[in-house]
């Protein structure tokens, strides 16, 4: 069965990093990411590096919490919390891992938490 904290822990060092072969870890030569459910994928590892690295966060300015929703030998959906200074999302994770743990096919849901 594929376990997915390995994974997630190396997503937020990458994600902390901003490191391009922390990214590239993650994911198959023809891996697939979608930030959101519908959109356009990046496609390939070398997208997915340079596509993060034009979105990314800067160290330490956010935090993130998680927990399993489903994990099966294939794929797992993970819910978690983002935290920044000025906002929080939650986020709904679908990651499909090829059989040597990396993933293949990573799509993500996020949505902002009212101002209050």
């Amino acid at each position: 069965m594929a376990e997915p904290k390995p994974w997630i822990d190396g997503y937020v060092r990458a994600w902390d990093s901003n490191d391009p072969d922390d990214i590239g870890a993650l994911f198959t030569e023809d891996a697939l990411y979608r930030t959101e459910p519908y959109s356009t994928p990046w496609q390939g590892r070398d997208e997915i590096v340079s596509s993060w690295l034009g979105r990314k966060d800067r160290p330490g300015e956010w935090t993130f919490e998680w927990h399993p929703v489903s994990v099966t030998d294939e794929v797992s959906v993970i819910q978690g919390v983002t935290t920044y200074p000025d906002k929080t999302y939650s986020n709904l994770w679908v990651i499909r891992f090829a059989p040597d743990g990396r993933c293949h096919e990573f799509t993500e849901w996020w949505m902002r938490h009212d101002a209050k």
